[in-house]
């Protein structure tokens, strides 16, 4: 008998598109340079309503998804997205599932999870085992390329609209970085947490001695990936030998549980990207193993797609308001949700997420 039979509704087909969003200005963290996004939009159907998904990903992503995934999707119980998901991982099995895989199984989950809220005619904060009503943010960007006063600009531009922390980037020039913590500081002001990223760009002993001189000097209270987020012993010695009122965090780039899990012990708090982790069934898992041992949850990027989801992570502490992705989620999409005091909170009058492709506005950006 076929799995749709329980509920006689099947998800009938996914679409999927791809959009390359120029940044409003070249950006650069401690390793990368980028002057573009790339966002994979999966739009999955059954009957009249269709769930939206995406992950920022490479458009190969959305190729993945209609050789490996889509045709397993077809047919499968539109109301029991977790089920789907242990399938699709199957799948994946061959081409594999971290990296691009999870991305790309993220996009297809998000876009379950909100056409089964859809049918069900819920908001998916509600389908999902609600834990909170809003989802508290810190400002993101502070890249290494932006001038003192476009870095004073955006920072404080947060801190006058209520976001109780900002995070910006260091380490593509230490040299550069105290005259730029200092900017930042007198942006801010004392009542405003300061958060940085070196984005793996530090080595051990380096990343150690700019702990303390980061709490030490600017009271910083965040300091996220140090080191390679591969190097768990140079997390660990940071975590363990950091100043106190310094959190160290890493996450973003665990796609499979095995990577959160080999993270435990070596992290104050445990970043999760719902777009990586491989949707919001992998961001539950995540959460689960997390609680299971203490840690709380900070949600990375991908702010709309994530209200919802966060929302049923008991041991949430945050979510990262990144700019890219605010610009991004803005441009492509109806129902995006407005920061109040200091949060997200998901609109629980309209089915599912809420979001819809503007398709018209979209279409300049179609890869």
């Amino acid at each position: 008998m076929a799995v749709a039979s329980r509920t006689g509704v099947s998800v009938e087909r996914l679409d999927v598109s791809a959009y390359e969003v120029p940044t409003d200005e070249p950006e650069s963290d401690g390793t990368f340079e980028w002057d573009s996004t790339t966002i994979v939009v999966v739009e999955a159907h059954a009957g009249a309503k269709a769930g939206l998904g995406y992950t920022y990903a490479p458009a190969a992503a959305g190729k993945l998804v209609e050789e490996k995934l889509a045709s397993e999707v077809e047919g499968a119980d539109a109301l029991a997205p977790a089920e789907t998901w242990e399938k699709l991982g199957r799948a994946l099995r061959n081409a594999g599932r971290p990296g691009i895989g999870a991305m790309a199984l993220a996009a297809v989950d998000c876009a379950l999870w909100d056409l089964k809220a859809r049918l069900l005619e819920l908001p998916l904060v509600d389908v999902l085992p609600r834990a909170h009503d809003a989802v508290p943010l810190y400002g993101s960007g502070g890249f290494c390329s932006y001038s003192l006063g476009r870095l004073r600009e955006q920072l404080a531009g947060w801190a006058e609209e209520g976001l109780p922390s900002v995070k910006m980037k260091i380490s593509r020039e230490p040299e550069r970085d105290p005259e730029r913590l200092d900017a930042a500081r007198e942006a801010i002001g004392d009542d405003v947490e300061l958060f940085v990223d070196s984005n793996g760009a530090l080595e051990r002993k380096q990343a150690l001695d700019w702990a303390h001189r980061l709490r030490r000097e600017w009271g910083v209270t965040w300091f996220e990936e140090p080191v390679s987020s591969a190097d768990f012993e140079g997390l660990r010695l940071v975590c363990e030998q950091g100043p106190g009122g310094l959190d160290v965090a890493a996450g973003e780039y665990a796609y499979v549980l095995a990577d959160f899990r080999n993270l435990i012990g070596c992290v104050d708090c445990l970043q999760a990207d719902v777009t990586r982790c491989g949707g919001i069934t992998g961001l539950l898992q995540a959460g689960g193993l997390a609680a299971g041992h203490g840690l709380e949850v900070s949600g990375h990027c991908a702010p709309q797609l994530s209200a919802h989801a966060l929302c049923a992570v008991p041991n949430l502490r945050h979510l990262e308001y990144f700019h890219d992705h605010v610009r991004i989620e803005s441009l492509l999409f109806d129902g995006v949700l407005e920061p109040e005091d200091g949060e997200l909170r998901p609109d629980r009058s309209r089915p599912g997420h809420g979001l819809e492709l503007r398709r018209a506005d979209a279409e300049r950006y179609a890869v």
